[in-house]
């Protein structure tokens, strides 16, 4: 049984993403190879290591072991990488972060970009998830680090304060209702939304606390990002729930009331299994992140 690190690499991705399509289109491998590479890996063990589902795959006992194993060389490759990196001309590092939403649009603002640019050797894989599967990725070794709502079940992580987010609802500024300075997801079942695309983590949260209400949104029409529904919010298209931190960036063309809900206000957190023991690379960002 011989495996490579491509082998390794492939196998991480296809079973993090749930899909030999995207990993193969991360692994930078085209799909009929790395079925191919899957396969022989299979072969050679004599067991299957994913199992095929209508939406994907998942991995199997045997490749939940394989798994962790895969992560482990991975490790000691980034933690290589750190050690040589003060010798060695154009060794690269590669950090996987996971955030939330709110924490996403964020850390694109300005954190991100003047990390990237004060350390041109290092890469980053900045993965947007709910706050439960950012805890649970973390803490099995899926990602370096995380930025979750500590609602999620953080406890077993080591955690730094990253910011409060603070959810409001958005509505041109020429729309007429919707008074005051707050308003309630009661309130707004019988609204028009503009939401975001179709299991987007912050969307599905909200339709959740919808349906613990009883009740369901209405969306006139959904769309990738945050931007893109502000905008439409903007133009009349509907109201919308978003960040805070999204609405201000809008704020000249957007009215905005604070969701007085208890849900609608998370404290989240920079968090990592051990912080102590990341590579120097994600040292260096998780500083620059708490």
């Amino acid at each position: 049984m011989r495996f490579d690190l491509t082998d390794l690499r492939l196998f991480l991705l296809v079973a993090e993403r749930g899909s030999i399509t995207h990993g193969a289109e991360l692994a930078g491998l085209a799909l009929a190879s790395a079925s191919a590479r899957i396969k022989g890996m299979e072969e050679s063990l004599g067991a299957p290591l994913l199992e095929r589902r209508r939406r994907g795959v998942v991995p199997t006992a045997a490749g939940q072991a394989l798994l962790h194993h895969a992560r482990a060389v991975q490790n000691q490759i980034e933690a290589m990488a750190g050690d040589l990196g003060t010798y060695a001309t154009g060794l690269r590092a590669r950090i996987r972060l996971m955030a939330n939403t709110a924490a996403t649009s964020e850390l694109l603002r300005d954190t991100l970009p003047a990390f990237l640019v004060a350390h041109p050797g290092i890469d980053i894989e900045l993965d947007e998830r709910p706050s439960h599967e950012i805890a649970e990725a973390v803490a099995n070794g899926a990602a370096d680090l995380g930025i979750a709502a500590t609602w999620a079940g953080l406890s077993h992580l080591e955690q730094k304060p990253f910011f409060v987010d603070r959810l409001v609802v958005i509505t041109a500024r020429n729309r007429p209702g919707l008074e005051g300075q707050t308003a309630s997801l009661a309130d707004l079942l019988g609204e028009a939304f503009v939401g975001l695309s179709a299991g987007h983590p912050l969307q599905e949260h909200i339709t959740r606390q919808a349906a613990r209400l009883g009740g369901h949104l209405h969306f006139r029409i959904r769309v990738p990002g945050l931007d893109n529904v502000c905008r439409l919010v903007s133009q009349g298209a509907g109201i919308a729930i978003v960040p805070e931190s999204a609405a201000r960036r809008s704020a000249r063309t957007l009215r905005s009331l604070r969701l007085g809900d208890d849900w609608a206000t998370r404290q989240l957190n920079l968090c990592a299994r051990r912080f102590e023991a990341l590579t120097p690379q994600a040292k260096l960002l998780a500083a620059a992140l708490a």
